[in-house]
């Protein structure tokens, strides 16, 4: 990337914003940062990511909501941004079920002034989380983007393929570059309390229960986020292109004539969930408490990425091993909380 260029990254006290944004401060580029700080989770947690990243002085920080129309277009106008990584969002599967109009307001609302920002003020590149959970319903393993996923089973699945029709909208009317990254169950330092990495390992150094639904026959492709901060460095730096090849009698699902492109971020190697509480027993030296409980509402029982779209664009696929990738996050949750 230009060095001259500015960098706008949503979410930026959120767990994978956070190692983004701090990955192009340390690589000498201009960032501005932007976050709402809602308490989703522990607001605490995320004070300390933000004050990581201020202690570098080509960092800017925005609070800002996504669905403030009026402070967005102020924001867009002002920064002049040149690439965009738009990982702000209601996280979460399950409380969708709870909340399901923080979800609108955040990653439908809150995408369309990021698509209107970007489109009105010259951006080169937008990127944007998308999810594995747009694979819903799907069980043909692994999850490959030519695949179709038309049958999302969570809100939050649902407004993340809406994420990506309306990005491509946006790519075919206004020519703006969009790329959507499929993120597959990231895990690592400074990572979400609300997910399962962090639960367990919480729960196991306190000498709580944990719970292991589906009866414990869970599978999950953890990704490590130094292998994703990786992957969206190289892709933000490739902005998305029309494909050629690209053909309306017979259309690709991850491509279009419209520079538009859909990537799964994953480690291409699906762990049982009970394999990673064993790994994290190891590394605290303590024996889980385990209850197995039934599958929960949203929820799919196995994610597994095909990645071979990602290695062709950027000669990339993350390869971070779970057992060392759960070594590090272990070592880090117990700096961090004491233990």
């Amino acid at each position: 990337m230009n060095h001259s260029d500015k960098l706008l990254v949503t979410g930026a006290a959120g767990f994978i914003g956070f190692h983004v944004a701090e990955r192009l401060l340390r690589d000498g580029l201009d960032v501005v940062g932007l976050d709402n700080l809602n308490d989703y989770y522990d607001v605490a947690l995320k004070a300390d990511r933000l004050a990581h990243l201020t202690a570098f002085p080509n960092f800017r920080f925005a609070r800002l909501d996504l669905a403030d129309r009026a402070g967005m277009a102020r924001l867009f106008a002002d920064g002049q941004f040149a690439r965009v990584i738009h990982l702000a969002a209601q996280a979460g599967v399950r409380y969708s079920l709870e909340n399901p109009a923080a979800y609108v307001d955040s990653n439908l609302v809150g995408f369309a002034e990021v698509l209107e920002g970007c489109r009105r003020n010259g951006c080169k590149h937008l990127l944007y989380a998308s999810s594995s959970s747009v694979y819903g319903a799907n069980t043909t393993l692994p999850f490959a983007t030519d695949q179709n996923v038309d049958h999302p089973l969570s809100l939050y699945a649902a407004t993340k393929k809406a994420n990506e029709l309306i990005a491509h909208t946006y790519s075919h009317l206004f020519r703006l570059p969009t790329t959507g990254l499929r993120f597959f169950t990231v895990y690592g330092p400074w990572g979400r309390p609300d997910m399962a990495m962090w639960i367990f390992a919480d729960r196991i150094f306190r000498g709580e229960p944990i719970s292991l639904f589906n009866h414990g026959q869970m599978r999950r492709d953890f990704t490590f986020v130094s292998d994703v901060v990786e992957a969206v460095v190289r892709l933000a730096a490739k902005p998305a292109e029309p494909d050629l090849a690209w053909s309306s009698d017979s259309p690709a699902p991850s491509s279009s004539n419209a520079p538009w492109r859909l990537y799964n971020i994953g480690n291409h190697s699906p762990i049982e969930v009970e394999y990673v509480v064993q790994l994290i027993e190891r590394e605290t030296g303590r024996t889980a408490k385990r209850e197995y409980l039934p599958m929960q509402p949203g929820d799919v029982p196995a994610t597994y990425a095909d990645v071979s779209d990602l290695a062709r664009a950027v000669d990339f696929a993350p390869r971070t091993s779970i057992e060392d990738g759960v070594r590090s996050f272990v070592s880090w949750l117990r700096k961090y909380k004491g233990f």
